[in-house]
């Protein structure tokens, strides 16, 4: 939100990937992902590693993938100083945007694909060379099992997943199907909990505090940690008006083939079991109270993590 233009100047912490790590340390955060890009400023990239080393907060990056051959330098510019700093993570995703809000045909879709799995294989190229690992999202694009194959085109142990644990009900996914597949592959995580209330065109989709939602975080926990011990949880909490997932729209459907329509009736299932009247609306606030309430959503989500795992 501090990144935002106009945003009011008691928001400044957030300014810089140094204010962040401050801000990251008043939760004693084990883990934080922050962005990689312009640390080849001088000196901020011994600021970076000194502050990592202050507060013990393992650093994990993200990057966003070369868009062709002319794009790799500035990917690996963004690696090599990353490193410096200690990260060997680097969260990444194919799509930035929405699968469907973006693309309005299959073959839309489909030439993503292609791009996506070419922009993926460049990087795996820099990430093998320098030793690092590209841990690609679910973000909003890929099901499940699409994923999947993208990583089995890819095959390499330097590419795996940032598995989300909410976004893929965007796309009617069982969540806890999609993160008991993902699992094995999963570099890191974003830990989100889930609310979602039904309206005309599908349903409502919103991040709340942990443990208060749909996912089985503790579960999300016990299957994660058995597939890879070593792996980071970090909180995603972006408090905002609930999405819209027009789902009962022709629109929505464009670019999903051969999915059934049994996913759509055990979506909806899903929804009604767990819809919910008291999901936060704020985009209407002040920044300030705008931020009050992300604020709060991060401390009870803290305190409930700290209550189960100390």
């Amino acid at each position: 939100m501090a990144r935002q233009k106009g945003a009011p100047p008691q928001l400044s912490r957030f300014a810089g990937p140094v204010g962040q790590l401050q801000y990251f340390a008043r939760y004693r955060s084990a883990c934080a992902q922050i962005g990689v890009g312009g640390w080849n400023r001088p000196g901020l990239v011994r600021q970076i590693r000194e502050e990592v080393e202050a507060s013990g907060t393992k650093l994990e990056g993200q990057i966003r993938l070369p868009k062709d051959g002319s794009d790799v330098e500035r990917f690996a510019a963004e690696v090599k100083f990353a490193k410096e700093a200690g990260v060997t993570i680097f969260r990444t995703a194919c799509l930035g945007t929405r699968r469907y809000e973006t693309f309005h045909s299959l073959d839309e879709w489909t030439a993503f694909q292609a791009r996506a799995r070419k922009s993926l294989g460049l990087a795996e190229k820099v990430a093998a060379k320098m030793g690092v690992r590209l841990a690609v999202e679910n973000h909003k694009d890929w099901r499940t099992e699409e994923l999947l194959d993208l990583l089995r085109r890819i095959d390499s142990p330097h590419v795996g997943v940032n598995l989300d644990t909410g976004n893929n009900i965007a796309l009617l996914e069982d969540p806890m199907e999609g993160i008991e597949a993902l699992a094995p592959h999963a570099l890191t995580l974003h830990l989100k909990d889930m609310g979602v209330a039904e309206y005309e065109d599908g349903f409502l989709l919103a991040e709340i505090p942990l443990g208060e939602g749909m996912v089985d975080i503790q579960k999300v926990v016990e299957i994660c940690r058995k597939a890879n011990p070593q792996v980071q949880f970090n909180l995603e909490m972006i408090t905002r008006d609930p999405l819209k997932i027009p789902c009962l729209t022709d629109e929505y459907w464009l670019t999903f083939g051969e999915v059934k329509g049994r996913v759509l009736a055990s979506a909806l299932k899903n929804v009604r079991r767990h819809n919910r009247d008291d999901l936060q609306k704020i985009g209407r606030l002040p920044a300030l109270e705008q931020m009050a309430a992300e604020e709060e959503n991060i401390r009870r989500s803290f305190d409930w993590w700290k209550g189960i795992y100390g």
